[in-house]
């Protein structure tokens, strides 16, 4: 009997020990590997805008998390239903059909869209999530006459998630905000924003930025167009907090120098005093969100959102319209100096993302 339980606990320690042996060399390598962009790296631009300058008071603009064309109507992501270590049961990975369907869907939006300035969030230029397509490629493709460029804020060479089922694991991915004008860009920046997860989990996460770009207008004065994507997963709300502020920063001090402020993008956060569970009060399905503050900035700027369309569904499940939480986190922000004309939701039912396209109308005073 003592050598069989002898034998018994020689096997489960050896089982514990590869385990343990498998964890520390997986946080090792991604350790070692981690993406640690500088704070400003200069963006190379794709492509020639028709236009040099902007001449036209009136623009137009398109902002859309397109979910790096793997989060359509048919996913039920596993990470957001709070396990790392094991799926589940729920998608790692949507099919490589779904995926292409998504990407389809994607690119015959941004072929009829005819918006001056299109920034999205989410575009995978290399992951294995999506089968290696070149989203930002594809996208461009569609867009001639536009000026594009990338700004990565996910890259890894490989992400174990989840970490008991490495067959399986999401893999690398490269992924970014991808933005398109119809005006060449004077200048476009990667700026990184500050804060960051604790260690480990930071070293598979988003290293979250803002693309900022410079555009002439005539009569001297400059454009300032920002894409931004914020922090998700923050429970404790201290990394939007702190990419919040440095963002104030930012856009008060281009305003300060007499230009022009727009800003699109996912915030993941409602906009200044909207209720979060509009669309579905008290059916809220455990989800919450934050609001941003009411006095994050001066009262003459503009907050641009269709408040009669959610515009991001959660992906705990398959996407059931009704029943499936909606709300409102993707939207636009303006400076004093730009009248908001109009703001609309497109309502695709979130067939090829877990996010809406928002479009607007904007005339520069």
């Amino acid at each position: 009997m003592k050598k069989i339980f002898f034998k018994i606990s020689r096997f489960v320690g050896g089982l514990v020990g590869l385990v343990l042996l498998y964890i520390a060399g997986v946080l090792l390598y991604g350790t070692v590997n981690d993406f640690q962009p500088e704070g400003t790296i200069a963006l190379p631009v794709e492509g020639s805008a028709d236009q040099q300058i902007i001449s036209d008071s009136i623009l137009t603009f398109t902002t859309w998390n397109v979910g790096y064309g793997g989060l359509g109507a048919e996913a039920n992501f596993f990470y957001d239903s709070g396990s790392m270590f094991f799926s589940n049961g729920k998608m790692i990975r949507s099919g490589e059909a779904e995926v292409n369907k998504y990407v389809a869907g994607i690119e015959a939006f941004a072929r009829r869209d005819s918006s001056d300035f299109l920034l999205f969030q989410e575009v995978d230029y290399r992951s294995k999530r999506s089968y290696y397509i070149n989203q930002f490629e594809l996208v461009g493709n569609v867009l001639p006459g536009y000026a594009s460029v990338f700004a990565v804020n996910y890259k890894a060479n490989w992400v174990p998630l989840p970490i008991f089922e490495p067959w399986r694991a999401y893999g690398s991915t490269n992924s970014g905000l991808g933005s398109w004008s119809k005006f060449q860009p004077e200048s476009s920046d990667r700026v990184q924003l500050p804060g960051s997860f604790a260690w480990p989990t930071r070293i598979f996460q988003l290293d979250r930025c803002a693309s900022v770009q410079r555009f002439k207008v005539s009569g001297g004065k400059e454009l300032v167009v920002v894409n931004v994507h914020n922090s998700a997963y923050d429970k404790g709300g201290e990394l939007k907090a702190a990419q919040m502020d440095f963002l104030k920063k930012l856009f008060l001090e281009e305003y300060e120098k007499g230009h022009y402020v727009i800003v699109g993008g996912d915030w993941n956060q409602c906009p200044p005093g909207f209720p979060f569970d509009k669309f579905m009060p008290g059916n809220t399905s455990g989800y919450t969100q934050t609001n941003i503050d009411q006095g994050f900035l001066p009262s003459d700027w503009t907050w641009c959102f269709d408040a009669n369309t959610p515009t991001n569904r959660k992906v705990r499940e398959v996407y059931k319209a009704g029943e499936t939480f909606v709300t409102l986190i993707d939207f636009f922000l303006v400076s004093p100096n730009v009248q908001l004309l109009k703001v609309q939701t497109e309502n695709l039912n979130f067939l090829y993302s877990d996010h809406q396209p928002v479009s607007m109308n904007v005339k520069l005073r």
